[in-house]
């Protein structure tokens, strides 16, 4: 009874510290008025479209099911995950918490460098004020802008035509697993380099699909039976050789 007692206390002191460091942020942080002009600035920079076309409904869910399922319904942050990540401060256990879309995007156009507790922590406060500056359909249509998804695709549009050759909508349920499940590490994942990788992590969030009830197991299952060489068949070859 004493240990259920103290770890309830140590859950409410965890709450409350981490909801008080929250609101501290936000008066710290600078606005978050200015996102649409960053992103322009970022896809100029690496030459990308900007805004880009909208984002397609299966790449929406594959990211959404993979990278924070919570989105749309959360403001910002992750509760859940936040609490974990004090939680692991306080003991020492250190950061088991996981960003949000709006906090990753805040990352991209914010506070992009070095990781640091700091950084971190303006994060989740950023990530609050896209969430309620833009809303989440706007804010997915920023991230699939700026985000990198290897070999210098940045944004959606350049990695759907650069992989695929293809427009975003236009996509399938594989390309749009393989390409969401390249964010976290572009690198490490890359499917052209490293094709086993790249077909772990495809079905990884295949996976998740079905966890949150978008794909049944059998589509997954379907969806993963195309090789990648047909997937990556067109890679290289861009959206205009095969217009129309």
């Amino acid at each position: 009874m004493l240990q259920a007692r103290r770890a309830f206390w140590l859950g409410m002191a965890v709450l409350v510290g981490g909801y008080a460091a929250v609101a501290i942020l936000l008066l710290a942080t600078p606005s978050v008025a200015n996102a649409r002009q960053l992103a322009r600035a970022q896809d100029s920079a690496h030459h990308a479209v900007y805004p880009g076309p909208p984002v397609p409904p299966r790449f929406a869910a594959a990211l959404e099911a993979t990278e924070d399922h919570r989105f749309t319904t959360e403001p910002g942050i992750d509760p859940i995950a936040i609490g974990r990540f004090v939680y692991g401060e306080i003991t020492g256990q250190g950061d088991t918490g996981g960003a949000t879309l709006y906090q990753q995007l805040a990352k991209m156009l914010y506070t992009n460098g070095e990781p640091s507790l700091g950084m971190e922590a303006d994060q989740v406060a950023l990530g609050i004020k896209l969430r309620f500056k833009y809303g989440p359909a706007e804010v997915l249509r920023l991230y699939a802008a700026v985000v990198y998804f290897g070999h210098q695709f940045y944004g959606l549009e350049a990695a759907s035509c650069g992989y695929f050759g293809v427009p975003p909508s236009r996509m399938s349920w594989p390309q749009a697993a393989l390409l969401a499940g390249l964010v976290y590490d572009p690198t490490i994942d890359d499917p052209l380099v490293y094709p086993a990788h790249g077909r772990q992590r495809e079905e990884h969030v295949l996976g998740r699909l079905v966890a949150v009830g978008v794909l049944t197991q059998q589509q997954a299952s379907r969806a993963l039976r195309v090789p990648m060489r047909t997937l990556l068949a067109h890679a290289g070859q861009g959206c205009g050789s095969r217009a129309g």
